[in-house]
């Protein structure tokens, strides 16, 4: 508009009348050119079969599982930064790669813009190496949002149930896990039964034997360690009674839960999550997002 105005010695005023008065007689008209890579098309009809509140299909730039964490990362950080309002109390997944480079890709939000506080969703304690992992996302997206961060000091699976009860009775843990009630934003990713490399090296995870009988009773997937099956049903086990954090029906109880995962590896684990209804929000890649679509009816 500036440069128009300049071009013809008028006031940008005066320009802004001129198109309105085009516009409405149909002289001028106002055309949207989506960008290359933006894949709303794909999104809107993810969002109606699914039912999702909302889909973020990314055209990732690398076929490798690394390169499809860096981009899934970087479009749920974008989107976080848009959709923060300041008062979320935000629920993490402790033992996420997708989610650790998605907070690492987000930049600092202003006072009043960011969330009240961050408490992760299930344990964060294990291998003192892979522990600083978890401890880094809460507090990193804290930084970032000028939330109050609420740590679970326990493990992710306890060793026994017995163990767990006694870990319950620690009111830290107590007060952390009471604190799940609240989350009105839960950032989770989605796993399969084969545990990733993160989640192996932080110790918790579930012996061969208990995964074999997993795989039996059809699980194909997990979000924080709450496995269900390929329609999406809970697959209720033994194991459930040593998880110390979120279960799904906390989860399906939050107003947006968040779920970012891609890639061939857990397409499986998506489709259940989706058909199962934990999820209302899907960051994905384009190839997944396309293969979910042409699935029956």
């Amino acid at each position: 508009m500036v440069k128009i105005a300049r071009r013809l010695h008028v006031s940008q005023a005066r320009v802004s009348r001129l198109l309105k008065q085009a516009e409405a007689q149909g002289i001028v008209r106002t055309s949207v050119i989506v960008p290359e890579g933006v894949q709303t098309a794909l999104e809107e009809q993810l969002e109606a079969r699914y039912g999702l509140r909302e889909a973020i299909v990314v055209d990732v730039l690398e076929d490798s599982e690394s390169g499809i964490i860096r981009d899934l990362g970087t479009a749920t950080a974008r989107y976080l930064e848009a959709s923060l309002t300041g008062g979320d109390v935000v629920g993490i997944s402790s033992w996420s790669s997708t989610l650790l480079a998605a907070v690492d890709a987000m930049r600092p939000l202003p006072p009043k813009a960011g969330a009240e506080r961050a408490v992760q969703l299930f344990g964060g304690v294990g291998n003192p190496d892979a522990e600083a992992h978890a401890a880094r996302l809460t507090q990193r997206f804290a930084d970032h949002t000028g939330a109050r961060p609420t740590f679970l000091l326990a493990p992710g699976i306890a060793t026994s149930v017995e163990a767990r009860e006694a870990l319950l009775h620690d009111r830290f843990v107590r007060e952390a896990l009471d604190g799940l009630r609240e989350v009105t934003l839960a950032l989770v990713g989605i796993g399969t039964l084969e545990p990733s490399p993160l989640l192996q090296s932080s110790g918790n995870i579930f012996s061969e034997r208990e995964l074999a009988a997993l795989g039996k009773r059809g699980a194909v997937g997990d979000i924080c360690l709450r496995f269900f099956d390929a329609d999406g049903d809970h697959v209720e086990s033994d194991v459930d009674r040593r998880v110390i954090g979120v279960t799904l029906e906390q989860l399906r109880a939050v107003d947006r839960c968040v779920g970012i995962a891609g890639g061939a590896r857990k397409y499986a684990a998506i489709l259940g999550a989706l058909r199962g209804g934990w999820l209302n929000v899907l960051v994905t890649d384009r190839v997944s997002a396309e293969r979910l679509l042409r699935e029956p009816a």
